[in-house]
């Protein structure tokens, strides 16, 4: 667990995505055994329909069964809060319906509400499940030295400000703090979005959950454990989570008052015509009609269809977009910001050049094959261009590594030492044969090909410039930002200041990105898009949208399809709201007949539904509309 972070901070909130401890299912998978048998039972309905009723009227009261058990649960329980929502709404609209004879209609309301509840039921489980995959990033247990030189291994979450931890190689750090001895190279990706180890030092600052590299290092704690970066990511997941999920309860004040209107007129309609002396069945079959051409079928229809077809066109494009709710955002979004390492960029060096006046494969030869027993990222770049160019490396012996130096060896009899570079546009090393110096190879994290015409697309899409926020310095971010044509560049960020930059910005705003220390942004944005390729399994389920096959060209598109989307929802809510307001109002101040009725609500109810089908068919005529 992350040091500082205890169990109660997950375990102690309700999960309803997940049955009780010794159940030895979950609910999602509860759900959509639910779901499933009751669109089962409704396809045997409907195919049977017209036989003996018994053929078709038993499969649909078994629908009515599978599927109204739950969201009925649902609605008496929050009868006994004294609410009264949709869910019980739905389950009442469903046995009116059935009761005038209209079971295809209720079994219909069903399916759908049985299909959303495992749709809702997958989401929860999986956000709880991405949270709790962070606590794996920082160690449980850290090596403390005692004062009198000893060691004992302790919990890393019983650490405090002062202690000393001695950390071996392969090891991650358990503590935020300050390097007092030795020398080592640390991957921070997970922090900081770094992609080359960095060197560190007596003097330089290391971060919990960061990888040691081959070095033995001790480092003093300079923060508690609760206040360590990591931790620090954990609480602004849960509390970007906690800031989304209060746009829920507008939609549950809007659902409540619907409810209650619905009941309320259908038993005034039902009971005021008894207390005048008319006759029980007309009042009854005039209160029916109106649940059912009251009912929010059509308003369902109305935002699912369409946005389901967004998600399943998506997909054929390269992304899985997680939800109706996320593709929604999506088609809201003002602007966009990007993470650059792993996102706009391969997240692996490559050489770029190499600046010498000798024979330049000669002088890459040797470089490779006194690298060729590395295992540091420079090194199998080194070897990776060497092995492009078809070159011979020449023996090697002696090989040595000093971590945040570089390393030597013999090569056919001579010295060769390949070590850090100072360079300010880029990642370099020097190669030096027999103590002279004889070239500096150049290398640099190399930008994805389709980053540009993304950024471009974007640009046109949102009529904005995208934003790039990077932990990485400044002069590598300036260089990635000028060749893809973004003019705003926030560098040397950490997974908080890329939460405070995301929240100054005006407008929704969709953060791409793909490392851990992103989490927090996806999670605090108005909409996510992960890179699956290579990107963290917490990323991936923290964000909105995962590009699957890391191509950036697909995010403007995805963007687009989601804005078209967004307009055929709100085209098909009118078109929903009108039939339910005309037809309400015709049964309130007329005589609506039955068969009209129900020829309405269904006819609605398919209209709404083609016209969001049509988004399956939407190709690549053009990524931005």
């Amino acid at each position: 667990m992350v040091p500082g972070v205890t169990s109660t901070l997950l375990l102690d909130r309700p999960q309803p995505a997940r049955t009780a401890t010794r159940s030895p299912f979950t609910i999602t998978e509860v759900r959509w055994a639910v779901a499933a048998t009751g669109l089962f039972l409704f396809g045997v309905g409907l195919k049977f329909a017209g036989a003996a009723p018994w053929t078709w009227w038993v499969p649909l009261l078994a629908c009515y069964v599978a599927g109204g058990w739950e969201p009925a649960l649902t609605g008496l329980r929050a009868l006994r809060e004294r609410t009264l929502d949709v869910d019980l709404l739905m389950i009442v609209a469903a046995v009116g319906a059935a009761a005038i004879g209209q079971v295809v209609d209720g079994g219909l309301l069903i399916v759908i509400f049985a299909t959303s509840g495992a749709l809702e039921a997958v989401l929860t489980q999986r956000t709880a499940d991405s949270v709790r995959g962070l606590l794996d990033l920082a160690p449980q247990r850290a090596c403390l030295v005692l004062p009198d030189g000893g060691e004992r291994e302790v919990d890393a979450e019983a650490l405090r400000i002062g202690d000393e931890v001695l950390v071996r190689p392969g090891e991650r750090i358990g503590g935020d703090g300050e390097v007092v001895g030795g020398s080592s190279e640390v991957d921070e990706a997970s922090i900081t979005g770094e992609p080359l180890p960095v060197p560190k030092r007596p003097g330089s600052e290391v971060f919990a959950g960061s990888l040691n590299g081959t070095g033995v290092l001790r480092v003093r704690v300079g923060r508690e454990p609760k206040d360590s970066v990591i931790a620090r990511i954990v609480a602004l997941v849960e509390q970007a989570s906690a800031t989304k999920a209060k746009t829920q309860l507008f939609i549950e004040k809007v659902e409540q008052r619907y409810s209650v209107g619905v009941v309320a007129v259908t038993l005034t309609l039902f009971a005021l015509p008894l207390l005048f002396g008319a006759a029980l069945e007309p009042s009854l079959l005039r209160a029916m009609t109106f649940m059912i051409v009251a009912s929010p079928c059509a308003l369902v229809l109305a935002t699912m269809p369409p946005l389901l077809a967004a998600i399943a066109n998506a997909g054929k494009r390269g992304v899985l977009v997680k939800s109706a709710v996320a593709m929604e955002q999506l088609g809201t979004v003002d602007v966009v910001a990007f993470d650059k390492t792993g996102t706009l960029t391969e997240g692996t060096p490559q050489v770029v050049g190499v600046v010498t006046e000798q024979d330049e494969d000669e002088v890459l030869a040797l470089a490779a094959a006194a690298e060729q027993f590395s295992e540091h990222p420079i090194g199998r770049a080194v070897v990776a261009e060497a092995r492009r160019r078809n070159l011979r490396l020449p023996e090697a012996r002696d090989f040595q590594a000093t971590p945040g130096v570089g390393v030597t060896a013999r090569v056919a009899g001579r010295a060769v030492a390949v070590r850090r570079h100072d360079s300010e546009r880029t990642t370099a090393v020097e190669v030096v044969v027999d103590g002279r110096a004889v070239a500096v190879i150049e290398l640099a994290d190399e930008i994805r090909p389709s980053s540009p015409a993304a950024v471009r697309e974007i640009t046109v899409l949102t009529g904005q410039r995208p934003v790039l926020l990077t932990g990485d310095n400044h002069a590598a971010a300036q260089r990635v930002a000028t060749a893809v044509g973004i003019e705003d560049v926030r560098a040397g960020l950490l997974p908080q200041d890329k939460v405070q930059a995301v929240r100054e910005m005006n407008g929704n705003v969709l953060f791409v990105g793909d490392g851990v220390n992103d989490a927090p942004a996806l999670a605090t944005a108005h909409a996510g898009i992960a890179l699956g390729g290579k990107g963290s399994a917490l990323t991936v389920d923290t964000a909105d949208a995962v590009v699957v096959g890391d191509d950036l060209a697909v995010v403007p598109a995805v963007v687009s399809l989601a804005r078209r989307a967004r307009r055929v929802v709100i085209a098909n809510l009118a078109i929903a709201g009108t039939f339910i307001v005309v037809l309400s109002a015709w049964d309130l101040f007329g005589t609506l007949p039955l068969p009209l009725g129900v020829a309405g609500h269904e006819g609605s109810t398919v209209l709404v539904a083609l016209n969001g089908m049509r988004l399956l068919s939407a190709g690549r005529r053009s990524r931005v509309r």
